[in-house]
């Protein structure tokens, strides 16, 4: 029996990701059974009847800090004792930036737990003491985790088997073949006639791309 790749995702926003994931990729994914999405509101872990999750930062600051008794129950009631291979991982602005590697790295995982954070961010002891990783995916900030989550799980789902419908389209991809990215692409129309500011312009295929000579093609592209 094979085994289905499960996603939890911790949110306080979880009608974010109904529009996205059932769609294109993910929901072909879902639909073949190649992965499953769990997908938990943090405020039904709360103690108390606001649902509340977040609170001031010791020290003082400005913004709320999301708590880390109300994660750690989240996971805990999540997580139940098995033999399958997990990671839970945070994202926040300061984590190590995702790269194609690790998608490939962590398609190995049966049960990712994704965090998403918000507010000011996350008490640093979820960090320190449950995640096993922390993740950013770029050099800039975000109002949440929810977008990171997103990024994650298309970028793991789309590695797996059975989900693309042409198995080559991941041989010559950006990022696969020693860091480099994917050469430039082209299609119908070979000519394309523009009109900017009055003028006829033509926008032509490069030559070498409709000569047949698949040596010459092969060496443009890598050029590229």
């Amino acid at each position: 029996m094979k085994k289905i790749k499960q996603f939890n995702i911790l949110t306080i926003y979880p009608d974010i990701f109904n529009s996205y994931f059932n769609a294109a990729l993910i929901k072909t994914a879902v639909d073949k059974k190649v992965i499953k999405l769990n997908i938990f509101n943090l405020r039904d872990f709360a103690n108390d009847n606001y649902k509340s999750v977040d609170d001031k930062p010791y020290g003082g600051g400005p913004g709320m800090i999301m708590r880390v008794d109300i994660i750690h129950k989240a996971i805990q009631c999540i997580l139940k004792k098995g033999k399958t291979k997990s990671r839970i991982i945070v994202f926040s602005a300061k984590g190590k930036v995702l790269k194609q590697k690790d998608l490939e790295r962590l398609k190995k995982y049966d049960n990712l737990t994704l965090v998403c954070g918000r507010f000011e961010g996350i008490d640093q002891r979820v960090i320190d003491k449950i995640a096993d990783e922390e993740i950013s995916i770029g050099e800039y900030v975000l109002g949440g985790g929810e977008i990171p989550a997103m990024t994650v799980v298309e970028g793991i789902t789309r590695l797996l088997p059975n989900v693309l419908g042409n198995k080559n389209s991941l041989k010559e991809e950006s990022y696969n073949n020693q860091d480099f990215v994917e050469s430039n692409q082209y299609t119908r129309p070979e000519k394309f006639y523009p009109e900017i500011k009055n003028k006829r312009k033509v926008w032509k295929v490069p030559k070498v791309l409709l000569s047949g000579n698949h040596k010459e093609i092969e060496k443009y592209r890598n050029k590229k």
